[in-house]
């Protein structure tokens, strides 16, 4: 809060990638009652608890999609451009987060 940055909590759907989703998985997703989708956490928490490791996810939504008003899918660079400009915030959090410990 004191520095602005916006956390929203929800539930997170993973799906196998590697590329994006259409809007058909959009939809599907909405229809589970997922608020947010992605490729990678998911496949990474699995190995991890398998190991019996405790797990802590973040994640940066890099594309809001509305299906109703899908008229050109994201692009990848559209992707990497949104996570780069995340990228300051996230390395706040995360320091303020080691800072904690």
């Amino acid at each position: 809060k004191d520095n602005k940055i916006r956390f929203q909590s929800g539930v997170y759907i993973g799906s196998p990638g590697p590329t994006l989703e259409t809007p058909a998985e959009y939809r599907m997703f909405r229809i589970l009652g997922a608020d947010a989708t992605g490729m990678s956490t998911v496949p990474e928490v699995i190995v991890a608890r398998h190991m019996g490791m405790q797990c802590f996810g973040i994640s940066v939504i890099t594309n809001l999609t509305e299906v109703s008003e899908m008229e050109k899918p994201t692009t990848h660079e559209e992707v990497q451009n949104v996570a780069e400009a995340a990228e300051p915030g996230m390395t706040l959090i995360f320091k303020e987060l080691i800072k904690s410990l």
